[in-house]
């Protein structure tokens, strides 16, 4: 008999919730409404595509953060299933890790230029 596959949920920290607020105003100031809608669905798209599957390729194990099955997934692997017009050249990354079987928590959506070792939220160093 197959297995059954894991239902996830993504959890966003209050970090990754403020981080996305910012990105939406940045790219609403910078590029307008519409644009701003459309990386809103790319972003919802890669959290789906880690929901499915949360060592998807392009992730990318993080062991040099410290943080147990710290990963990061970039949105430029979501691009092809967030619908069209896209974006061209999204240019962030999700900072997560699975904390049980079914839980993803989502710690940072960082601009891809970050130093990530400096962003890691405080509650996750060193646990």
């Amino acid at each position: 008999m197959p297995k059954k596959p894991v239902r996830r949920s993504a959890t966003l920290t209050s970090d990754a919730r403020q981080d996305i607020r910012c990105i939406s105003r940045w790219s609403e100031l910078k590029f307008g409404k519409e644009a701003a809608v459309r990386y809103r669905a790319l972003l919802l798209q890669a959290l789906r595509d880690l929901e499915a599957d949360p060592a998807r390729p392009g992730s990318k194990e993080r062991p040099e953060l410290m943080i147990p099955e710290a990963r990061t997934y970039h949105l430029s692997f979501s691009r092809n299933r967030a619908g069209r017009p896209g974006v061209k050249k999204p240019r962030h990354f999700i900072l997560y890790r699975s904390t049980s079987p079914g839980l993803i928590e989502i710690a940072r959506v960082l601009h891809d230029s970050r130093d990530l070792a400096r962003h890691v939220p405080a509650d996750l160093q060193g646990e």
